[in-house]
Order: structure tokens, then C-alpha cells, then sequence
């Protein structure tokens, strides 16, 4: 059966095929055509070769990609992928967007290129074009890949994280596109990399190379759907949030919208800046699921806990170590001001033996009072020599021409348990230093407890990754809180005399 030779011509024109074609069900359940927002406007006439978008929820970036793939793969015999963050989520997409996308199509369409093969999860098309949605993809070459919620991705399973990195990603030539979209999930893993790298790159107005991912962030309040009608009443402490997106962000938000945040808030708690972030930064200051101090950090955040800190360089300065062999070593540096500890620095390094940290010690100038360690410090060194790594640090090395030494106190030795509940106490009567300490604070924020994917719940141990080390360290700080603290009160008033 010939195609009328109106829809032939129209059929050639992407963007017409894309608005005109294709049949979906709205959030409501109901079928409607598929239409472009603006946001997918936006990014459809904007997009790169690299893509990353970071997002408020239910903005249609998924549906939008199941169309252009599918589009793709019938009239430009293009292989594509979409990758979903579970295997429930995968089978969702292909069955409510992709396969419903397809059946809808005129008759006369599917039989000018049937799907040679249909089946659960992909789409194989007698021209060659092919459409696949799973969990991960290797092999074969794309035209067009889409990783969705890569945020989430990152965060539970930082293995398939990796495998996509270093397989779907590289199976798309360097002239095609990729496009990873999610909303934030803590302040680690490729995502929120890629996220803080190409949102440099943006600012900075960078010309881009085929491989540099662009940015693309799209907040709430640019959707006109997230606003409400009714009576408005802001309580204090939204007042203060507003006024400082007005101040510092030039956000100017309606009554209408200031009463929709107010009433979604009710329901998402502090979550609500990870599910609708209104600008960048914001979004990754939320702690990803399953992490033990998500709440202690949006109380920092929220208080102005991290940031810059006074000059209280006449103070001395307590380190915690945690030590690794063949491992990452993590130190902390505090100090004792009154009430509060200012955490001033972070350092942490891999494969080094203990003298190259006594000399990052020392070239930090600090005045110190103690050294903390966990009880392995007096294990043997591997060296062969017989001694501790607590007795080769008393009996020093020598650095620039001195000879340098450091005395190691060790931490209360007790369960994982018990001290991640002495972190979660000395938390909130923290200061840090956001720069000198970023890396340590992306290591409090992303421990969390391992995943357990088989039962799909959390499991009562923590997640043995790059973030331990420096959350150990952390924790052997807060288990000496009560020892450092009167060693600190002694000072003082020697201080005082």
C-alpha cells in the first residue's frame, strides 16, 4: 500500500514526525499525541554529541529520548539504547513508552518496516534499525544511547556505574550522542563528576569537542505545572530560603509558586532540593539514600556549618588518622574552639608509607597537640623491620635535614555501630572548612550501608568503598572527642596563665 504523498513529504522532516507521529499516555493515564514541552524543545534543538542533564522530576526527558530512539531506529536505521536503573524500571519503559509508541504507529507504517524482531525489551527493525531498553549495554556500535536516574545508578550499584562508563559509553562513536539524565544523588560518582565538570565548562562559555559533555540543568520553577492556587502564608524559615534565591540566585518566584514548594515540601522533608533543586549546587547538597549522616549534613548545610572558617591559628590542632596498607591513609585535622570543633583540613593519599604523612604534617605548619590512630598502629610494618608503624613514627624520619617525629595516641576501640552513632552526636557541633576539607566531605556524605539487590532493601553493614577511609578516620575523631577535649580544657588554661 503506497503512503499518501503528503505524509511521505512530511515523513521526511524529523522534528514533524517527532510532534506528529507518535501516540503516548500522559501522567494522568490518558493517550495523547506527544508534543515537545519547552524543556524538551530546548534541549532537542541544543543538544551535543555528549549530554548530561540534571533535572527536577517529571520533566519528560525519558519519554522524549524513547521517542527519538524509536524514531531513530524506523527511519534512520540507527542501533539505540536506553539504559534504565533497574530491571522493573527497564520493563516499564519499554512496555508503557517504547512498545506502546510503536503500536500506535498507522498501519501502513509498521508494514513498510516491520519489526523483524518484537520482543521483551527490544525492537529490531527490517531496515536494520534496532532499539534496545535494559540495565546495561555492551558490544555493537550505537547511533544514540540514553542513561536514565544515572544519579541512582551511581549511588547503589557503583559497579554498573562503571560498566556503562567503560562499555555502553565507549560503544558510541565520537560523532553520535549519549545523553545521561537524572536528579542528584549525593555528592560522588560519575554523575555528580560529570555534573561539576561540564557545569564549569558552561560557565566559563568553553567551546566544546565532540567528547566534552555539555550541561544542561532544568529547575522546578521554570515548569508553569509547579505552581498553585489558594491562599498564601510562608512560614519564617521559607522566607528566608526565598529571599536568599531572590538575593544570591536571582530567582523571582510567584505566590503560586512559592505556595506549591511550600505544600510539596510537606510531603518530601528536606528531599524536595534533590527532587526539584532550583539551582545546581543545591541539588547535590542532599545526602543519597541509605547514607548513616544524611540527616546531620542538611542540618549543616541548612546552619552555615561549611564554609570559611575563622583564624584560630594560636589553637592547636588534634589529627585522626586512619591508616591503610597497600590502602588509603585519611587525616583529619581539628581543633578544640570552645563548644565547637573546626574541622580545618583533610588529607588523604594511597601507597605511600607512614613517613610521606608525617612530612604532609609538617609542611602543613600546624601547631599540634595529639595524634590519633585506630589500634592498628601498633601493628608490625611491612617493611620486615620488626617494629610498629607507631614505634617507626616515635622514632622519627628524617625530613628536609630534621629529624620528625610523632607520638600516636589510640582511638577507644569499640564497634562500627557504636561509633557511627558518636559521629551522628559530634556532628552538629562541627565547623568545616569547605575547601581544605571537600574530599573528606564527600566521603562523610556518600558512607552509606551496602545494597542489597537480591532482597531490594538496605543491609546493616556499611558499603566498603572509596568513601570509608576518610569516614573511619572520622569516627575514630569521634570516639577521642572525650579525651581531646580535656586535653584541650588543659591547654586552655595554660593558655590563660
Amino acid at each position: 500500500m503506497a503512503l499518501p504523498h503528503d505524509l511521505v513529504t512530511n515523513l521526511k522532516n524529523r522534528d514533524w514526525r517527532l510532534n506528529n507521529l507518535y501516540w503516548i499516555k500522559d501522567k494522568r493515564g490518558k493517550k495523547v499525541k506527544f508534543r515537545m514541552n519547552p524543556e524538551q524543545r530546548e534541549y532537542y534543538e541544543n543538544h551535543h554529541t555528549r549530554n548530561i542533564i540534571l533535572k527536577a522530576r517529571q520533566l519528560g526527558f525519558t519519554t522524549e529520548q524513547c521517542i527519538i530512539q524509536l524514531d531513530c531506529a524506523l527511519f534512520e536505521s540507527g542501533a539505540c539504547a536506553l539504559i534504565a536503573h533497574n530491571l522493573d524500571d527497564a520493563k516499564r519503559l519499554f512496555r508503557e513508552k517504547v512498545k506502546y509508541a510503536y503500536d500506535q504507529l498507522p498501519d501502513v507504517i509498521k508494514a513498510a518496516n516491520p519489526a523483524r524482531n518484537d520482543r521483551a525489551g527490544e525492537l529490531v527493525f527490517q531496515n536494520g534499525g534496532s532499539m534496545t531498553v535494559s540495565t546495561s549495554f555492551r558490544g555493537g556500535t550505537l547511533r544514540k544511547l540514553h542513561v536514565s536516574e544515572f544519579g541512582k545508578i551511581c549511588a547503589k550499584y557503583p559497579d554498573k556505574a562503571r560498566e556503562i562508563v567503560t562499555g555502553a559509553f565507549e560503544a558510541v562513536s565520537i560523532d553520535c550522542d549519549v545523553t545521561i539524565e537524572s536528579t542528584a544523588e549525593g555528592r560522588q560518582g560519575y554523575f555528580f563528576d560529570y555534573c561539576q565538570s561540564s557545569e564549569k565548562l558552561h560557565s566559563q562559555g568553553a567551546s566544546l569537542t565532540a567528547l566534552d559533555w555539555k550541561f544542561f540543568f532544568y529547575p522546578w520553577w521554570k515548569n508553569p505545572e509547579y505552581s498553585l492556587s489558594g491562599a498564601l502564608s510562608v512560614p519564617e524559615r521559607f522566607e528566608k530560603y526565598f529571599a536568599e534565591l531572590e538575593s544570591k540566585q536571582g530567582i523571582n518566584l510567584t505566590d503560586a509558586q512559592k505556595l506549591w514548594y511550600i505544600t510539596k515540601e510537606k510531603t518530601l522533608g528536606d528531599d524536595i532540593k534533590r527532587e526539584y533543586p532550583s539551582f545546581p549546587a543545591e541539588a547535590f547538597q542532599q545526602s543519597i539514600q541509605g547514607a548513616y549522616y544524611s540527616r546531620q549534613f542538611q542540618r549543616l548545610y541548612k546552619e552555615g556549618r561549611i564554609g570559611s572558617l575563622p583564624d584560630n591559628s594560636h589553637l592547636p590542632v588534634y589529627t585522626f588518622w586512619d591508616i591503610g596498607v597497600g590502602d588509603s591513609t585519611s587525616i583529619w585535622f581539628v581543633r578544640v574552639v570552645g563548644d565547637e570543633y573546626h574541622v580545618i583540613d583533610y588529607y588523604e593519599n594511597s601507597g605511600e608509607g607512614i613517613a610521606h604523612y608525617m612530612k604532609v604534617l609538617k609542611e602543613r605548619g600546624y601547631n599540634y597537640a595529639e595524634h590519633w590512630a585506630p589500634h592498628d598502629i601498633d601493628n608490625r610494618d611491612f617493611s620486615g623491620n620488626g617494629k610498629s608503624r607507631r614505634e617507626m613514627a616515635r622514632e622519627g624520619y628524617e625530613i628536609d635535614g630534621e629529624t620528625y617525629s610523632l607520638n600516636f595516641n589510640v582511638a577507644p576501640h569499640g564497634s562500627v555501630d557504636g561509633g557511627i552513632e558518636s559521629v551522628r552526636e559530634v556532628l552538629p557541633k562541627c565547623v568545616f572548612d569547605q575547601e581544605k576539607c571537600d574530599q573528606g566531605i564527600k566521603c562523610l556524605e556518600s558512607y552509606r550501608k551496602e545494597w542489597d539487590d537480591k532482597n531490594g532493601c538496605w543491609k546493616d553493614r556499611p558499603l566498603h568503598d572509596w568513601s570509608s577511609h576518610g569516614s573511619d578516620a572520622f569516627r575514630y575523631f569521634a570516639v577521642s572527642v572525650k579525651n581531646i577535649r580535656t586535653m584541650a580544657m588543659s591547654i586552655n588554661m595554660g593558655m590563660a596563665y
